[in-house]
């Protein structure tokens, strides 16, 4: 019933279409659907014999429409009017009841998945209420985020390994408006959340030769002599650290500049980011550098391509070439390491910007001056709507593509020995 079935397998990307193709004569057809104020994600699995689609969660309130598989469990509404703790053993018998099966034939629940997980809490709750905080009250690591088991990528496995259907490859994907805090633009592809789906799919795809599909990033075999150096003395050095490269060392075993250069970074450039990075060589020099960047006594200017997401978005641009982006910033507690703006609980994030060109291929070229340091801030701030609506090209996690065409291209300060002021940049992004 819910097997889209063909002569031929179908590439994800032809199963996303036409999905996409329906749902929006299903929005044609409903003009007052949830999907014109805020879309969500849905999913293809590339079967054998054709390929499963899905919705997370409910779509106009149900969670049954014609094409798309049936939920792993279908939750009953709450009572109404119900105490913390009562609610606590509602939401524990809940997660009980949903069920995930795996490439072994290995059966379990939510409370077992998520049972040696750190808990995550929605910034509301986090902020809201400090006895809530994990480190203050460990009763929160059996419980699950809310909304797990909901998302499109377990729904259309489960349904596959329960029908006897060999799974191949498994996609999800946006359709219809941007919601209000997160970056989602229609049509694009994006990995499975990083807090509800990663942990359940890890369980489930045990067994399985099932690839989850995502932008291919390169891979990250670089060595110290891939490193640019710019300048270094006995106290600091400034390299051109090259995108691809992360800046300190993260949880795996890739290189960054800190362990390749033995040097410390007093800031840091995204890994997908290439541009000017200042390291220090001993902690007095650190510690006094990492001041400069505090007092906000350090000028750093970004290069960056950007392409408007539509033609009203590239006019008002052009006709309002510069000025400043608030956009309070916060990680998102279910996908990390992405951000989501939060004007209630988000840390302030200003950043200034002049677009320097029009490209005829209908991108601009603009220079960002960052007056705050926070995590993917330029790339959050182009891509929002309430930004420049225009996401930099290449970017992985807040538009398309792979290769981030964005630029550290220009930083000054004083010497923290000498005194002296120090000043370096790059050539162009672009020309």
């Amino acid at each position: 019933m819910y097997l889209c079935t063909r002569i031929m397998q179908p590439s994800v990307q032809t199963a996303a279409a036409e999905i996409l193709n329906m749902v929006h004569a299903y929005m044609r057809e409903n003009p007052q659907s949830e999907l014109h104020r805020c879309g969500k994600m849905f999913g293809v699995l590339i079967v054998e014999d054709g390929y499963l689609a899905a919705f997370s969660a409910k779509l106009d309130g149900s969670w049954h429409h014609p094409g798309f598989v049936p939920p792993v469990y279908e939750p009953q509404q709450p009572p109404v009017g119900v105490g913390k703790d009562e609610s606590r053993r509602l939401q524990k018998l809940l997660f009980a009841n949903y069920n995930f099966v795996n490439g072994k034939g290995e059966t379990k629940n939510l409370l077992d998945i998520f049972a040696n997980h750190k808990p995550i809490l929605p910034p509301e709750e986090y902020f809201g209420n400090p006895s809530n905080r994990p480190s203050l009250n460990p009763s929160f690591i059996s419980l699950p985020p809310s909304g797990a088991g909901d998302c499109c990528a377990p729904k259309l496995l489960q349904y596959a390994l329960t029908h006897g259907l060999r799974p191949v490859m498994l996609a999800e994907f946006w359709i219809g408006a941007p919601p209000k805090n997160e970056i989602r633009r229609e049509g694009v592809f994006y990995p499975p959340c990083s807090g509800r789906c990663m942990p359940i799919l890890k369980h489930m795809l045990e067994g399985v030769q099932c690839e989850i599909f995502e932008p291919e990033r390169t891979k990250n075999n670089l060595r110290e002599e891939d490193i640019e150096r710019l300048y270094e003395d006995e106290w600091l050095m400034v390299v051109n650290k090259p995108a691809g490269l992360l800046s300190v060392p993260g949880k795996g075993n890739e290189p960054s500049a800190q362990t390749l250069l033995r040097a410390k970074p007093v800031h840091r450039l995204d890994q997908d980011t290439a541009g000017l990075l200042v390291l220090a060589k001993t902690p007095d020099v650190y510690s006094e550098l990492q001041s400069y960047f505090q007092r906000r006594d350090v000028l750093k200017r970004y290069e960056a391509v950007v392409k408007p997401a539509c033609p009203e978005t590239m006019t008002h641009l052009l006709n309002h070439p510069e000025g400043t982006i608030s956009l309070p910033l916060l990680p998102n507690p279910y996908d990390r390491p992405r951000q989501m703006v939060d004007r209630e609980h988000g840390k302030p994030a200003i950043t200034r910007y002049l677009i320097r060109s029009q490209r005829p291929d209908g991108t601009l070229f603009v220079h960002f001056y960052p007056l705050t340091g926070r995590t993917h801030q330029l790339r959050v701030h182009a891509a929002h709507p309430d930004g420049l609506n225009a996401p930099i090209v290449g970017d992985r996690l807040y538009g398309e593509g792979t290769d981030l065409m964005l630029l550290a291209a220009e930083i000054s300060f004083p010497h923290p020995v000498t005194q002296q002021l120090m000043h370096f940049s790059l050539h162009p992004l672009v020309q």
